[in-house]
């Protein structure tokens, strides 16, 4: 006697999301391949003590690294 797996459900539900899942593939590889991303994640390694051992402050690069002008 065969055994018949029902799997009609999973695999619509699989097809459905698929282009969903693709999107959101494609929008992290190109968000992760923004300089602005290591930027940021190089400045979160830095310390405090570091940045003023620099002279700058991490509010300071944080608008240097996304192009902020400060207002007054």
């Amino acid at each position: 006697m065969a055994m018949i797996a029902d799997t009609h459900h999973r695999n619509l539900r699989d097809t459905i999301a698929a282009p969903f899942q693709a999107v959101v593939s494609f929008l992290t590889l190109l968000a992760e391949a923004n300089p602005r991303l290591a930027a940021v994640e190089r400045l979160n390694r830095l310390s405090d003590e570091d940045l003023a051992a620099r002279g700058t402050s991490r509010e300071d690069e944080i608008r240097r690294i996304f192009g902020i002008r400060a207002s007054i």
